[in-house]
């Protein structure tokens, strides 16, 4: 049963996983030669995050605590990435400059989550 934070969380993640899937789906459609990494690395976070929802929905603690771990450690290396190789990014993902483009939610969201699942065991 989802209430109150996961909840929260079950929003946050799904907010962004809508954005990502949008926003990855028109830049692989129609300027993927620009910046395949940039755009594969959006791509992979919309799925993850539609993981992270199914996750804390469903109760999968475990596999949620997984999810969020992993993201972490994603946006974590590429944020720091594209301060110190910006040449390797293109294009902006949704992880660069520790989601930057998306409010910093991206950062946000697995600490808060994983807090959750700290505070909630």
């Amino acid at each position: 049963m989802t209430t109150g934070l996961s909840r929260l969380l079950i929003v946050g993640y799904l907010i962004l996983a809508v954005a990502a899937t949008g926003r990855s789906a028109f830049q692989i459609a129609t300027k993927f030669s620009e910046a395949p990494f940039a755009y594969t690395l959006s791509a992979i976070a919309a799925a993850h995050y539609f993981f992270a929802v199914l996750a804390i929905a469903r109760g999968w603690r475990r596999f949620a605590i997984a999810i969020m771990v992993i993201e972490l450690i994603g946006v974590l290396s590429v944020g720091m990435l594209t301060y110190l190789i910006p040449t390797l990014f293109h294009a902006n993902s949704v992880w660069s400059y520790f989601g930057l483009g998306y409010g910093y939610v991206p950062v946000l969201l697995p600490i808060l989550g994983l807090w959750w699942a700290w505070e909630t065991r």
